[in-house]
């Protein structure tokens, strides 16, 4: 299935009604984005997985086992590309799926440091992404009591798909603020 970006936001829009977890699904998208130009991967295909990739979160939250699991059976009735479909699948570490493709490595690296940048521009003076630099997440990825939700051995696997971690970095960094006022981070 071929979904806008505007289709995609409105599906999730109607299954997320949490505006923190709307954006964080908007951040980790513009992410993946970046990640996709970097890696020369289909920018389209990274996007929707990034933004869809929790669309179950509050059907499930409860259930932290079915997390994904939903999503990807959602996302598969709907006639999505089976990539993302296992992408999705795969980003909980709760299933046990194998992440044996580029995206589903990329996404599953890509979920928590969105969520480590967010914090760190919320204690920024001015709380804008504008504020932020590469060394200020550094510092703050290195603080383990920081965005303690923000599983550092996680973000760390981007060194398996090739993108060091301060580059890593850079890339999530830029994406975020590309989409600043949209994330109410600007």
């Amino acid at each position: 299935m071929e979904m806008t970006r505007q289709e995609a936001l409105a599906l999730v829009k109607e299954k997320v009604h949490t505006p923190e977890l709307v954006n964080h699904m908007l951040a980790t998208a513009a992410i993946m984005e970046g990640l996709a130009r970097r890696l020369g991967e289909d920018e389209e295909k990274w996007y929707l997985a990034g933004l869809l990739h929790d669309i179950d979160y509050e059907e499930t939250k409860d259930d932290p086992d079915r997390h994904s699991l939903v999503a990807g059976e959602m996302l598969e009735e709907l006639g999505f590309d089976g990539e993302i479909v296992h992408a999705v699948k795969a980003h909980n570490d709760h299933e046990g799926i194998s992440r044996d493709t580029l995206l589903a490595k990329a996404l599953y690296a890509t979920d928590p440091l969105s969520g480590l940048i967010t914090a760190t521009a919320y204690v920024m003076p001015s709380r804008t992404l504008g504020e932020v630099k590469v060394k200020s997440i550094k510092k703050k990825f290195k603080d383990k009591a920081f965005a303690r939700g923000a599983n550092r051995d996680q973000i760390r696997t981007c060194e398996e798909f090739g993108v060091p971690l301060e580059e890593f970095f850079e890339i999530a960094l830029k994406g975020m603020q590309g989409i600043a006022s949209s994330l109410g981070l600007a």
